[in-house]
């Protein structure tokens, strides 16, 4: 029937690329990273301001029209200041409009695009923001400093442009996805929120990429149909929720929040039958007298043992957010042996944050028990394709290859290969300098083990 067949976009497709409008490099990261490319290697001081740091002379000359204005700017503060980022973007900000970059059209179609005039502020919610109001006035005081009065656009324009940074900014992500700088992406920002996201953002460098989770069928594609995640996944919709309208200001009611059942999971309590694995919901307690599974009675002291044990994880998880220690993170798994569901996604916090530490104290085997409980909580609320369970793979896959586990360290890197070829693809160095390597050798350890098998 010679009809023309519709081009389908395949998982894994990179349907957006863009250099970011103005970005900051994470003061944590000067010592180790490129002001101008963030690539991780030996960097240099400018040698007038001593402040940002570049790979070589290409990236530094590439970043002279931008740093020029600013390097003066730098220069003049008192020496060992680290300057807010948020402030540094924001003057950067300036002095990119004010070079014509109102008129800079970011496309995130090959015919459709954003301008910077686009971006909504949200003045009213800001104002209406008390710790972000007082956020703006710390960096305002900052702001007088970096920026030349006769240029220096008025208090109430940047707080517009402070409304725009705060909405419309990616963080910018290294291969294991941490954060390494902040971005302004004005093709990119058109993409909206939903908890269970068809589109997985990644970068190189300070280069965004947009890349597909599924395959979308139809040959144009519609931006109002894909969905990246703003925050973390695993978390409740209150928790979620709370989130989005706390930094983006809109209620989130996407089919995934409302989800009563994984709702009921996510914070579910462990059956008193230890033999039982059924998730039960003490939400409505009085309701519940008996595992509906099994018929093991559920006692008073069962519901008070999940509230107390609740509760102090939260505090320690919120204690713990910048720094993870293993002895607590050993003392809450303890206390949630029996009590917590292995879905519940408090405990899957703990055991994440009790795989990080172990690995840093380079406790090998500890660290590989928690990532295998770990992996097994992250497939039960990321999508088969989520970048943080390719990456969890493959560090497990590493610590078993490590201990000459051969044929298991084989099966985690090949279903972290299988992720990471969609998320990150297969040019980019995650993929092809570490995973690669690793499958290789896992696969020679593999034979090697079976033909001494086999002479045995």
């Amino acid at each position: 029937m010679g009809g023309m067949r519709k081009t389908i976009h395949r998982r894994g497709d990179v349907i957006l690329q863009e250099k970011p409008f103005a970005c900051v490099l994470d003061p944590r990261y000067r010592d180790s990273r490129c002001d101008r490319c963030f690539k991780e290697t030996k960097v240099m001081k400018c040698s007038n301001c001593l402040y940002v740091r570049y790979c070589g002379r290409s990236c530094q000359k590439e970043a002279w029209s931008d740093h020029k204005e600013e390097c003066e700017k730098l220069k003049a503060l008192p020496p060992g200041l680290v300057v807010p980022s948020a402030a540094l973007m924001i003057a950067r900000i300036v002095r990119r409009l004010l070079k014509g970059g109102d008129t800079h059209k970011g496309y995130y179609t090959s015919k459709q695009y954003r301008k910077f005039c686009d971006l909504m502020p949200h003045e009213e919610n800001i104002r209406a923001d008390s710790k972000r109001m007082e956020h703006f006035g710390t960096l305002y005081v900052v702001l007088q400093r970096l920026l030349d009065e006769a240029s220096r656009p008025t208090k109430a324009e940047l707080l517009r442009i402070y409304g725009k940074m705060c909405i419309n900014t990616f963080n910018i992500l290294d291969a294991e996805m941490s954060t390494i700088g902040t971005g302004m992406y004005i093709g990119a920002s058109i993409i909206d929120h939903s908890c269970r996201p068809n589109v997985v953002v990644s970068f190189d460098g300070e280069t965004l990429r947009m890349r597909l989770l599924e395959d979308y069928p139809e040959q144009e594609l519609d931006f109002g149909k894909l969905f990246i995640s703003y925050i973390d996944l695993i978390d409740t919709a209150e928790v979620r929720q709370e989130q989005l309208a706390e930094r983006y200001y809109f209620h989130c009611s996407c089919e995934r929040c409302r989800d009563e059942q994984e709702q009921k999971r996510m914070n579910a309590a462990a059956c008193p039958n230890t033999i039982c694995h059924e998730p039960l919901d003490f939400s409505d307690s009085e309701q519940l007298n008996r595992c509906p599974a099994c018929g093991t009675a559920v006692t008073h002291s069962d519901r008070e043992a999940f509230a107390e044990i609740s509760s102090f994880t939260r505090d320690h998880l919120a204690q713990m957010k910048s720094v993870a220690y293993l002895d607590v993170s050993r003392l809450c798994l303890e206390k949630q042996a029996n009590v917590l569901h292995r879905y519940n996604v408090h405990h899957i916090k703990t055991l994440d944050n009790a795989m990080e530490s172990a690995l840093n104290l380079e406790k090998w085997t500890e660290a590989t028990g928690y990532g295998l409980r770990l992996l097994d909580g992250f497939r039960q609320y990321y999508s088969p394709y989520h970048p943080l369970l390719g990456l969890t793979y493959l560090k497990v896959g590493k610590l078993q290859l490590y201990q000459c586990q051969f044929a298991e360290a084989l099966k985690q890197l090949q279903q972290a290969a299988k992720i990471l070829r969609v998320t990150h693809g297969e040019q980019d160095d995650l993929y092809k300098r570490v995973l690669v390597p690793l499958l290789c050798d896992a696969a020679q350890g593999d034979l090697g083990h079976l033909a001494i098998a086999d002479e045995g």
